[in-house]
Protein backbone atom coordinates (compact mmCIF):
# COMPACT_ATOMS: atom_id res chain seq x y z
CA UNK A 1 0.00 0.00 0.00
CA UNK A 2 1.50 3.31 -0.74
CA UNK A 3 1.42 5.82 1.99
CA UNK A 4 -1.58 8.74 1.43
CA UNK A 5 -1.42 11.89 3.29
CA UNK A 6 -4.58 13.54 4.32
CA UNK A 7 -3.66 17.19 6.04
CA UNK A 8 -6.88 18.94 7.53
CA UNK A 9 -7.77 21.54 10.44
CA UNK A 10 -9.18 19.65 13.66
CA UNK A 11 -12.54 19.64 14.60
CA UNK A 12 -14.80 18.97 17.52
CA UNK A 13 -16.09 15.61 17.44
CA UNK A 14 -18.61 13.03 19.01
CA UNK A 15 -16.29 12.87 22.13
CA UNK A 16 -17.07 9.19 22.09
CA UNK A 17 -13.03 8.10 21.93
CA UNK A 18 -12.46 10.69 25.28
CA UNK A 19 -15.28 8.73 27.01
CA UNK A 20 -13.28 5.50 26.15
CA UNK A 21 -9.81 6.99 27.18
CA UNK A 22 -8.84 7.13 23.73
CA UNK A 23 -9.03 10.28 22.63
CA UNK A 24 -8.81 11.32 19.24
CA UNK A 25 -8.56 14.19 16.39
CA UNK A 26 -11.26 14.83 14.08
CA UNK A 27 -10.25 16.82 10.71
CA UNK A 28 -12.55 18.76 8.90
CA UNK A 29 -11.40 17.15 5.70
CA UNK A 30 -13.01 14.93 3.04
CA UNK A 31 -11.75 11.42 2.78
CA UNK A 32 -9.58 10.59 0.17
CA UNK A 33 -11.42 9.32 -2.43
CA UNK A 34 -9.67 5.54 -3.07
CA UNK A 35 -9.15 4.41 0.95
CA UNK A 36 -12.08 2.53 1.45
CA UNK A 37 -13.87 2.74 5.04
CA UNK A 38 -11.81 1.35 7.83
CA UNK A 39 -9.16 1.18 10.34
CA UNK A 40 -5.57 1.73 9.28
CA UNK A 41 -1.97 2.43 11.09
CA UNK A 42 -0.36 5.44 10.05
CA UNK A 43 1.48 8.73 11.61
CA UNK A 44 0.25 12.15 12.33
CA UNK A 45 2.29 15.55 12.42
CA UNK A 46 0.64 17.91 14.98
CA UNK A 47 2.44 20.96 16.67
CA UNK A 48 5.68 19.98 14.62
CA UNK A 49 5.93 16.82 16.42
CA UNK A 50 5.32 12.95 14.59
CA UNK A 51 3.22 10.47 16.91
CA UNK A 52 2.12 6.99 16.11
CA UNK A 53 -1.87 7.13 15.07
CA UNK A 54 -4.55 4.49 14.51
CA UNK A 55 -6.52 6.39 11.92
CA UNK A 56 -10.79 5.80 10.93
CA UNK A 57 -12.02 6.66 7.43
CA UNK A 58 -15.61 6.29 8.62
CA UNK A 59 -19.46 6.83 7.64
CA UNK A 60 -20.21 10.11 7.07
CA UNK A 61 -17.04 11.25 5.04
CA UNK A 62 -15.18 11.15 8.72
CA UNK A 63 -11.70 11.11 8.90
CA UNK A 64 -9.91 11.23 12.78
CA UNK A 65 -7.21 9.86 14.46
CA UNK A 66 -5.93 8.42 18.18
CA UNK A 67 -2.24 9.84 18.46
CA UNK A 68 -0.59 7.77 21.10
CA UNK A 69 1.19 9.71 23.57
CA UNK A 70 -0.75 13.31 22.76
CA UNK A 71 -2.60 14.52 25.55
CA UNK A 72 -2.74 18.32 24.55
CA UNK A 73 -5.50 20.71 23.02
CA UNK A 74 -5.47 20.12 19.09
CA UNK A 75 -8.49 22.33 18.40
CA UNK A 76 -7.85 24.59 15.60
CA UNK A 77 -4.91 23.39 14.53
CA UNK A 78 -3.42 21.73 11.48
CA UNK A 79 -2.60 18.00 11.63
CA UNK A 80 -1.24 15.70 9.19
CA UNK A 81 -2.61 12.12 8.92
CA UNK A 82 -0.51 9.57 7.06
CA UNK A 83 -2.03 6.68 6.32
CA UNK A 84 0.15 3.60 5.98
CA UNK A 85 -1.55 0.04 6.67
CA UNK A 86 -5.02 -1.37 6.42
CA UNK A 87 -5.77 -2.91 9.55
CA UNK A 88 -9.41 -4.27 9.38
CA UNK A 89 -12.94 -2.65 8.13
CA UNK A 90 -15.06 -0.02 9.48
CA UNK A 91 -17.57 -2.00 11.79
CA UNK A 92 -20.21 -0.52 14.41
CA UNK A 93 -20.48 -1.25 17.53
CA UNK A 94 -24.36 -2.07 19.58
CA UNK A 95 -22.77 -0.56 22.73
CA UNK A 96 -21.67 3.31 23.39
CA UNK A 97 -19.64 5.04 25.77
CA UNK A 98 -21.31 6.44 28.59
Amino acid sequence: MKAIKISGVVVRGERYGKKLGFPTVNLEVLPPSEEKEGIYAGTAILDNQEYKAGIVIGPGEKVEAHLIGYDGDAYGKEATLTIKKFLREFKKFETRAN
